[in-house]
């Protein structure tokens, strides 16, 4: 397969890899009634004819410990060092992007939907910007982890109801395959269970593979590698485009810290740091402005190269030209 980050293509084929051992995760990822706080915030920029507006579901503190390639101590000292670290670990957004052209509503992933941590906020952030589920036309799924698909499903309930919704063929085998759930850890059955919820209540879902284009101006990236059909969403129009990278990106999981630190949900940790090793320096090349699900409201930014050595840089969302 191949991408662009513009208008030129990056080849970003990656073979497949055996899943590494991992811990079991930390109590704190109990699911919690979202916080009645300050009103869910909105951020916007325009893709040419795409107004694309950043939402949030909501934040999980993800501990320390879940970032194999890192001690903890060092885990703890990146997030202090970017305000990213709490108490119970390295604060995790769970931004969503709404992708607007005058004729159609796109959602981009749906969150957890109080699965996990402090969320559930989604419909709140929909509502601020005069919507309701319902009026959403389709939810791209990025992958079947339950923090991006949780609330298309939540309460067992079609919770987008004229929605058509696209996955990553090779994530609704893997999730929906009875023999990879009874032998997947405790932390991820609520990712398969999720993944049954969404093939039963959405039997139009469209199971796509690898790169596609949805519509002129927005296509599904292949980034395998976090799950067997990881994808991302590269938006252009003209000669301005975004690409949304999902969980290629977290807050002490970039290019800063080197492409041998991942997280805990990897399904495959040698594709996602070959994956990451090929696109770093090409988003760099191309200076692409970049969505990160998890990273800093509203997640936009960049990669740049600094003196030879590639950083994320939060990008400058506002009053855009």
């Amino acid at each position: 397969m191949s991408f662009s980050l513009s208008r030129r293509a990056l080849a970003l084929g990656l073979s497949g890899a055996a899943l590494g051992a991992v811990a079991r995760p930390h109590a704190s990822l109990a699911a919690n009634p979202p916080p009645a706080t300050a009103p869910a915030p909105l951020a916007q920029i325009r893709i040419g004819r795409f107004t694309v507006t950043a939402l949030t579901d909501g934040y999980a503190d993800m501990p320390f410990s879940y970032f194999p390639g890192r001690t903890a101590a060092q885990v703890e000292a990146e997030a202090k060092a970017q305000f990213t670290a709490r108490p119970g670990g390295v604060r995790f957004l769970f931004n969503q992007y709404l992708v607007e052209d005058g004729a159609s509503r796109i959602l981009i992933d749906a969150g957890p939907a109080g699965s996990i941590g402090e969320t559930g906020r989604l419909p709140e952030a929909l509502a601020a910007r005069g919507l309701r589920p319902d009026q959403i036309d389709a939810v791209i799924v990025t992958h079947m982890h339950q923090d991006h698909m949780g609330g298309l499903v939540a309460g067992g309930q079609r919770r987008f109801p004229n929605a058509e919704v696209y996955v990553d063929r090779r994530d609704v085998v893997h999730w929906t395959d009875p023999a990879k759930r009874a032998g997947a850890p405790d932390y991820l059955q609520t990712s398969f269970r999720f993944a049954s919820d969404l093939v039963r209540l959405y039997p139009k879902l469209q199971a796509t593979q690898g790169d596609h284009e949805i519509m002129r101006g927005l296509s599904l990236v292949d980034l395998t590698g976090h799950t067997p059909g990881h994808i991302g969403v590269r938006i252009e129009d003209g000669s301005r485009s975004l690409i949304m990278v999902s969980d290629m990106i977290f807050p002490v999981v970039h290019p800063g810290m080197g492409a041998d630190v991942n997280f805990l949900f990897e399904q495959d940790r040698p594709a996602a740091e070959a994956m990451r090793a090929r696109f770093f320096p090409r988003a760099a090349e191309e200076g692409a402005l970049i969505a990160a699900t998890h990273m800093p409201f509203p997640g936009l930014g960049r990669i740049v190269s600094d003196r030879g050595r590639l950083r994320w840089s939060v990008a400058d969302w506002a009053y855009q030209d």
